[in-house]
């Protein structure tokens, strides 16, 4: 609507600015002295003063450089008549819109997958309509989403081909639902907290879930694919944190050249405009990336014709060229941008780490030799460190002193661990506002959830992959959900809670202990469960706790790719 404008928190400083610009008053804020200050006057002095004063203050923002979002009013009309013939006119033109037909619209979002807006949008939205029309809210309808994903998952687990079809069928049916249930939010304008945590959670409840399932199926068929199944859910896992981890450190970032000017895009970003600006490319992309749509497809075709095995092989190859070709354009934008990162983001990369007691002891010991480091360092120290600990796991020498079972040599996984702990404390030892400093955290979840299942394979006794299954889920729970609050402004859970966990370098230590020391054959799956049920019983209560009572804002998962 002409006069409207709303202003977030970050740019209130521009928005004052702005408009002492406007108003001329010398008793008041003044603008900052320079070539900000000049343009914000001479665009102040162009625009007519018969316009509305929100429009003129956007146009002086415009000029001063910072960004303002006009949305598309699309079929919707909004006007501010100056007499009575406008007035007229402009309700003529209301009431020449189809309301009805444009709240189904409004109802899918603008910019979804292949599958989804293909597929499941062209119908979705009017169950959605009839769901509201019965009175039934968008909770029920993730909750319904979320018990037919997991009858999914137990059809699954009969392992019988009738069991795989089944379970093929339920998971696109949960997947509608999944689509319905946020397309009936925005139709009914039904939003609540508690709402934006179910249908954040509940997607990776489902899908893991499901991949369980899998799992469960083919051993009753004599094929062990627990290890394919925890490796899909790290990767997926992973996957998520790489997107949630970039988009937190360059949600607000300043992009600047060497004499501190704002710039516009970057390379890789002018590439992305163009191939956008070619229609079935925009397809194409959204595609080979397999958000959730695509992947959950794929995943029901899959079991419904061929094996548990041949899914979470197609599962692994899909999300892996999907995570290189993200992660490494991402990369490439952030060292052909040079950006000045604001203390929230370096806050809420910090967050993002999970560090524990541990790392922040190192941190401490190191913070003034860190300070020193050149940017890209603390990422590559972390890197180091965790190829460190992986290698470990995966290389250390066996010794056989116990029949029927292999405890792995405790010298040399505890010296990868600890090393692990001094590159973790190291790498955030110092502010994170690196131009590579977001893929700190994706390298600390990579480290801790294949250590755990690296263990796992190697300890080849019955029970520990599915006890490491179990583990990696809770954890990567704990993760979630402090990704979810962060982007509800709600900030991250409290510090207390992360150290009680252990923080990723103490949990990461205390699994390699155990595999270290272990000396029974059902010793390490015993303690693997131990830990999960500790990790679960302390982050979901805290977390339930949060959400049911805080008044975060109702944040919708609709920045989720993949």
């Amino acid at each position: 609507m002409p006069g409207a404008l709303t202003a977030q928190p970050g740019a209130r400083a521009a928005l004052l600015r702005a408009m002492t610009a406007l108003d001329g008053d010398e008793d008041g804020p003044q603008p900052l002295g320079g070539a900000a200050a000049e343009a914000q006057r001479t665009a102040a002095t162009a625009v007519a003063p018969s316009e509305p004063l929100a429009d003129r203050v956007a146009t002086t923002l415009d000029a001063a450089g910072t960004a303002v979002t006009r949305p598309e009013l699309g079929s919707l009309v909004a006007a501010v008549p100056a007499d009575a013939a406008a007035r007229e006119q402009a309700g003529a033109a209301v009431a020449a819109v189809d309301d009805e037909a444009v709240r189904l619209r409004s109802a899918v979002k603008a910019r979804d997958g292949f599958f989804t807006t293909f597929c499941v949008s062209p119908y979705s939205r009017y169950l959605a309509r009839w769901c509201a029309r019965r009175g039934l809210t968008p909770n029920q309808v993730t909750t319904a989403s979320l018990i037919t994903a997991l009858i999914a998952a137990a059809c699954a687990a009969t392992g019988t081909r009738g069991g795989y079809v089944a379970a093929g069928l339920l998971l696109l049916f949960s997947f509608v639902l999944d689509c319905t249930d946020g397309q009936l939010a925005r139709y009914s304008l039904q939003y609540s907290t508690m709402g934006a945590w179910l249908d954040a959670t509940f997607d990776r409840a489902k899908e893991y879930a499901y991949y369980a399932g899998l799992a469960l199926g083919a051993a009753r068929g004599g094929d062990d694919v627990w290890a394919l199944a925890l490796g899909a859910m790290v990767l997926q896992t992973c996957r998520h944190v790489v997107d949630f981890s970039f988009n937190e450190a360059n949600v607000d970032a300043t992009a600047a050249n060497t004499e501190g000017k704002a710039v516009v895009g970057t390379p890789t970003a002018a590439l992305s405009s163009k191939l956008d600006s070619v229609g079935w490319t925009v397809w194409v992309r959204r595609m080979i990336v397999l958000p959730i749509g695509e992947r959950w497809a794929m995943i029901a075709v899959l079991t419904a014709v061929t094996t548990p095995r041949i899914v979470f092989y197609a599962l692994l190859i899909g999300c892996a060229f999907a995570a290189c070709y993200t992660t490494a354009g991402r990369v490439l934008r952030s060292v052909t941008r040079r950006a000045t990162r604001t203390d929230r983001a370096a806050r809420a990369l910090a967050d993002l780490a999970d560090s524990g007691p541990l790392a922040e002891l190192v941190a401490r010991v190191l913070r003034r030799p860190a300070r020193a480091l050149p940017g890209v360092l603390p990422f590559l120290i972390a890197l180091a460190g965790g190829v460190a600990l992986v290698a470990t796991a995966a290389f250390g020498p066996l010794k056989s002193p116990w029949p029927g079972y292999a405890p792995l040599d405790s010298a040399v996984l505890v010296l990868g661990a600890l090393v692990y702990v001094l590159a973790s404390g190291f790498a955030v030892a110092r502010r994170m506002g690196g131009a590579l400093d977001w893929l700190i955290p994706p390298v600390f979840r990579s480290a801790e959830y294949t250590t755990i299942l690296v263990f796992a394979a190697r300890a080849d006794v019955p029970g520990a992959l599915p006890a490491a299954f179990g583990l990696v889920a809770t954890v990567a729970y704990h993760h979630y959900d402090t990704v979810y609050r962060i982007r509800a402004g709600a900030g991250a859970p409290p510090r207390l809670l992360v150290r009680i966990l252990g923080g990723h370098e103490g949990r990461t230590l205390l699994v390699t202990l155990a595999a270290a020391l272990s000396t029974r054959e059902f010793d390490f799956p015993l303690e693997l469960t131990v830990l999960a049920v500790a990790v679960a019983l302390v982050a979901l209560t805290e977390s339930i706790r949060f959400w049911v009572s805080s008044g975060a804002p109702a944040v919708h998962d609709e920045g989720e790719p993949a």
